[in-house]
């Protein structure tokens, strides 16, 4: 990580700080940085770098938190970063934060619904992060599936096998055939899946 890089994070975890400190009810939930988390951050980064030069695909950029980690990942394997939001605002405070981390050209923002971009995607698929609104999860995963490289790895970010939504995550990813995939009690918990 250069310098750059762990200013950016240090900000996002300041910023994380300050909004648990704040009072209840003073943001809306969806103005908060509901980010994955470090331990969370550092898992993406390894398992993308793991895969040479990597199409990496991020559903739901939100404030670009997790994106940091990836963009990172993309650059350091000579690969590339594709995230996908629906609110323009987030998206572009995310491409700001990227810049100030001096990883803008490794990440291609797209803004709009996330179902029908991965649909219109030409590019083949090779680590995917799942980060949304959850009754989003499995439409999303049929729309990306089709166009995942043999060893993509998914990571789901927030599952709770309790969830009924995560649930049926959890089940559809393990329907796929040639997937495998495991629940870890890491950050909010993961599914972490690798197709053929």
């Amino acid at each position: 990580m250069t310098p750059d890089i762990t200013e950016v994070l240090d900000l996002y975890h300041a910023r994380r700080e300050a909004e648990r400190a704040a009072p209840a009810g003073e943001l809306a939930l969806d103005d908060r940085l509901l980010a994955v988390g470090p331990e969370t951050g550092r898992l993406i980064n390894i398992l993308a770098k793991s895969i040479e030069a990597p199409v990496i695909l991020e559903i739901g950029t939100s404030y670009g938190y997790s994106g940091i980690w990836l963009a990172e990942a993309a650059r350091a394997a000579g690969g590339r970063l594709i995230t996908m939001e629906i609110s323009a605002e987030k998206s572009t405070y995310a491409r700001e934060m990227s810049a100030k981390a001096g990883l803008a050209e490794y990440v291609d923002f797209r803004v709009g619904d996330a179902v029908e971009m991965i649909g219109a995607m030409e590019e083949r698929i090779d680590f995917v992060l799942l980060d949304l609104w959850k009754d989003l999860y499995t439409p999303c995963l049929e729309a990306f599936v089709p166009k995942l490289n043999p060893g993509a790895i998914l990571v789901a970010d927030n599952v709770r096998p309790e969830r009924e939504l995560m649930a049926q995550y959890i089940d559809a990813v393990r329907a796929v055939p040639g997937m495998a995939s495991v629940t870890l009690p890491v950050g909010s918990g993961l599914e972490v899946s690798r197709y053929r």
